[in-house]
């Protein structure tokens, strides 16, 4: 069973990944893009684990599961690939970006990837999904497992910020038992939400001057 996962990370989960319902995910992963077209790449599966350490996590951005489009999806929630115009969730990001930190990003930029090399963990709860089909690989036990990357998470001593955005994110609130650490719930950012509360959120100032007070030089939010 090839893992595409960072050595440092399969040490933090080495329990969760022997565990039997982890294999039978993994099978049902290997079968799905023997089969089925599956996104985000099979390599790609695991890009927030591999590109910030477990003990480099600063700020953790839940979503759900991967964008459905051909080509958008690459590991990292809410991003997409280089040349690939940003979905509305993400626009809506960037709106409330401009509006907070008068960051103004432009043209069909929306990969992500500068602010996890800064300790952002941009984590799906569902790292596959059909083509499609959105939702498609939920059930499965990829929640089983990013519920315990949470918990684990949570466990940590050094402490961490969780941007919790709509619903399905802040039930997983429940995981984060140490209160050292700081949680940021607001609606999620999707059309369908994003002006029940996102807009005027200001979760980039908040997280920076949060990481300011802890000692910690705030996140560059520029892509």
């Amino acid at each position: 069973m090839e893992l595409n996962l960072d050595k440092n990370w399969q040490t933090v989960l080495a329990e969760e990944l022997s565990q039997s319902y982890f294999k039978d995910l993994w099978q049902f992963v290997e079968t799905s893009y023997e089969t089925q077209t599956v996104y985000p790449p099979k390599t790609e599966i695991f890009s927030a684990f591999n590109l910030v350490p477990f003990d480099k996590v600063r700020v953790v951005i839940l979503g759900q599961d991967p964008y459905h489009g051909e080509n958008q999806a690459h590991g990292l929630s809410f991003s997409v690939k280089d040349g690939v115009t940003p979905p509305p969730s993400l626009r809506n990001m960037f709106k409330e970006l401009e509006d907070d930190l008068s960051i103004l990003l432009m043209g069909d930029n929306g990969n992500l990837t500068t602010w996890v090399e800064q300790g952002v963990f941009l984590l799906n709860t569902v790292l596959t999904v059909e083509a499609g089909k959105a939702n498609s690989h939920s059930g499965h036990g990829w929640e089983t497992f990013t519920d315990a990357v949470i918990k684990r998470l949570g466990e940590r001593e050094e402490p961490i910020i969780f941007v919790l955005w709509g619903k399905q994110a802040q039930a997983k609130e429940r995981l984060i038992q140490n209160n050292y650490h700081v949680i940021l719930k607001a609606p999620h950012p999707s059309p369908l939400s994003s002006y029940r509360g996102f807009f005027g959120s200001k979760p980039y100032s908040t997280i920076n001057a949060q990481l300011e007070q802890w000692g910690q030089s705030p996140i560059n939010w520029e892509i």
